[in-house]
Parts: C-alpha cells; structure tokens; sequence
C-alpha cells in the first residue's frame, strides 16, 4: 500500500527539487528515498523507474519554464520581448538546475505527448519573440536556435559558476541580448 501523503506529484515534486539541489550530480531512486524518508522499492508503486520520473521532472522544468516565459513576455515585442524571454531562461537555469536539465534532449513520445505540449510551449514563446523582428520564413529556425543556443550556452555557463573573469556577468548578458537583439534586427524584411 502506497504511503500516505505520497503521489506520483509530490514524489516528481520532491525529485525536481532535489534534483536542483545537487546538480550536476545525477538524481537516482535511492537519494530520493532517504529525502522522503522511504525506502527505495516503495517509490515504485508511484513512479514506474528512474527514467520514468526523469520524464516526469522534465515534464514539470519545461511547464514551469513555459509558464514564467509567456507570464514575462505579456506585451512584449521585439528586443523588450527578447530581453525578458532570456532573463526568464537564465534565471529558470540558475534556480532550477536539475528540472532545466531534464529538459534538455530529452524526446516526446508523439504529439500528444503532455511533453511535447509543455517543450512547444517554451519553443512557442521564441517564435513569439521573433514575431517582432519580422524574419523571413527561412530564417525563424535558424532565429529560434541561435537564441535557444546562446541564451542555454550563458545561463549553463553562469550556473556552473563558468565564468571566472572579474567583468560583471550581468553586464556581459545584457551585452549578449543588446548584440543578438541588432543580429536580429539587421535579418528584419522591414
């Protein structure tokens, strides 16, 4: 019989949690059985298997993450929208280590998939930015992945405590955005 107060939510929940908490250490069943007090085999009558609740973690990352984007970006277009998408990430990165990397490669199942909805939402929040700068069509994938790339390279880089050099790190992202943000200007059709 399942413990009482355990669910497949609250175990994902204390997982995503502890999984932020020691990253870049993997999360395994038995760490997260001695933080809810269990033991290890009783955590399988809630989740299926460590892969299991990696999908669910990441399910949880690329929801919240989606969320904070679309709240930030209410009204915002073009480098406004850009700044705030990549403060969003940056900040989701640095406070939330272990669910944003469970987000990363990680493949849906299919188009139903609730993780296929949650990862297209985030994914649907830089088209949103790159709305405002008017791209051709042929341009909007290559966009979407340079900012995805460059905005995960800065954010991974500062969370891992990457940068060593005695420039402000705040400065050098605003310096990031403001070049992406003229990069994106100049493809402009206007």
């Amino acid at each position: 019989m399942p413990r009482a107060g355990l669910a497949p939510a609250a175990v994902t929940l204390a997982a995503a949690d502890l999984a932020d908490e020691i990253s870049p250490a993997p999360l395994s069943m038995s760490l997260l059985a001695e933080r809810l007090g269990v033991k290890g085999p009783s955590l399988y009558k809630h989740v299926d298997s460590l892969a299991d609740l990696m999908r669910r973690i990441a399910l949880l990352g690329a929801t919240e993450l989606g969320d904070a984007l679309r709240e930030a970006m209410q009204g915002l277009a073009g480098g406004d929208a850009l700044a705030a998408a990549a403060q969003v990430v940056r900040s989701f990165v640095k406070e939330h280590p272990g669910r944003y990397a469970a987000t990363v490669g990680i493949t849906p199942t299919g188009p139903e998939d609730p993780l296929a909805v949650a990862l297209e939402r985030t994914l649907g929040s830089f088209a949103a930015v790159l709305r405002g700068y008017h791209l051709a069509p042929e341009h909007e994938i290559h966009a979407i992945r340079l900012l995805r790339s460059v905005v995960h390279g800065f954010a991974t880089l500062e969370a891992s405590n990457g940068f060593q050099m005695d420039t402000d790190v705040d400065e050098s992202f605003a310096w990031t955005v403001a070049f992406v943000d003229r990069g994106l200007r100049g493809l402009s059709d206007e």
